[in-house]
């Protein structure tokens, strides 16, 4: 974008008592661009990765702006959302200033298959789509929401615990390869004193496992034990905060799902931390915000669907196409189930692993009623108080 440009689109803040600026974040130095009211240029000012450096700065120009004649009553910042997450937006909120979190797949860019891209020119994107924003002209970018340090932290054992049973799988598939590469078949490597039975394994020669292979076996073992006990301890944890303080911030909603016959604690925590906790605005934004709407491709006489739009929590739509499928094998009085069986009974499975897709959708908005609103879904099972 051309300076004249983005002179234009400052218009309607020249008038007003509004300090913007946008931050380009990276590893070792931030790229800050303001406008600044009563002052001509349009400041950019390349910082170190230090947040009170950039306090400084804000109050530097907001000075600048007071000795030109113009009272600054609202400093307003904006960043690119990524790997530094949301502290920094929580820093700046802390000191009185507004700070929002950009998404940044809702930034227009150039088509361009070779385009210029730079940290100034990103800036300058990023404070155009940003100024449109902040005038309320729709469809220039959104903004994700900012959660505090609490919130961030109740996701963590889900998805470490998430990571832990991939890191499980990993490790029993590989010494699986390992002993059928050799042509030993039948061995559980899951089995307490699977260590102490590698010493009896012969491959089909009669001849033990070689030497490497075995260490290896052993090592991968070691760290079999260790992954699961730090399942247990996550697990461990978790129950004994619920019992502790059932009624302890999103635990009552925890629970509530947790009653409902085929959802587990762990199946339970994930939803709670990562989607049913935030106010979402209609059901319709609760199917996007969990990546289960459809990308609907459509130019003149040409009409096609893309499949899901995998805009959303990818964690989610994981957890409830799982959910979903469970939900038809413990719910199978539910209304749900019964909507799902009429439509896929003489169908191909094809059909069927398309219309799971549907039944995710409308059992994640049920659920949601359900912890909300208290409306059990039709014909829903709990589980007998325990």
């Amino acid at each position: 974008m051309q300076r004249n440009d983005l002179s234009r689109s400052l218009v309607a803040f020249e008038q007003d008592s509004t300090l913007v600026a946008v931050v380009e974040l990276s590893l070792k130095s931030w790229l800050v661009a303001g406008v600044v009211p009563g002052l001509q240029r349009q400041p950019l000012k390349r910082l170190g990765a230090d947040q009170e450096a950039l306090v400084a700065l804000l109050h530097r120009w907001r000075s600048e702006a007071v000795k030109a004649g113009r009272r600054i009553d609202r400093i307003v910042v904006a960043m690119e959302a990524g790997r530094d997450g949301f502290w920094l937006a929580r820093f700046l909120l802390e000191r009185g200033m507004e700070a929002y979190v950009m998404h940044a797949t809702s930034i227009a860019v150039s088509r361009e298959h070779r385009r210029a891209k730079t940290d100034r020119l990103d800036t300058q994107l990023l404070m155009r789509a940003f100024l449109g924003w902040l005038r309320g002209e729709p469809k220039h970018c959104s903004m994700a929401a900012i959660p505090s340090l609490a919130e961030e932290d109740a996701k963590r054992p889900s998805r470490e615990h998430e990571k832990l049973v991939a890191e499980q799988s990993r490790i029993v598939n590989k010494m699986k390869s390992a002993l059928v590469r050799l042509g030993i078949s039948g061995f559980n490597v899951k089995l307490r004193k699977a260590a102490e039975r590698l010493e009896e394994l012969r491959t089909p020669e009669g001849l033990p496992i070689p030497p490497h292979t075995l260490g290896e076996l052993r090592r991968d073992l070691a760290r079999l034990r260790l992954v699961k006990e730090q399942l247990k301890e996550i697990e461990n944890e978790r129950q004994e905060r619920l019992k502790l303080a059932p009624r302890e911030g999103r635990h009552p909603m925890l629970l509530m799902l947790a009653k409902l016959k085929g959802i587990g604690i762990e199946t339970a925590d994930t939803l709670v931390n990562e989607v049913l906790y935030r106010e979402l605005r209609d059901r319709r934004a609760l199917a996007r915000y969990g990546g289960l709407t459809g990308s609907p491709d459509e130019s003149g006489s040409k009409r096609r669907e893309k499949g899901l739009a995998r805009a959303g929590n990818a964690r989610v739509r994981k957890g409830m196409l799982q959910l979903a499928w469970r939900w038809t094998m413990f719910q199978k009085q539910s209304e749900l189930t019964r909507w799902f069986q009429e439509r896929t009974q003489a169908a191909k499975k094809d059909v069927r692993k398309t219309m799971v897709i549907a039944l995710a959708r409308k059992l994640l908005i049920a659920l949601w009623r359900y912890v909300t609103h208290g409306e059990l879904p039709d014909g829903a099972v709990l589980r007998p108080a325990t």
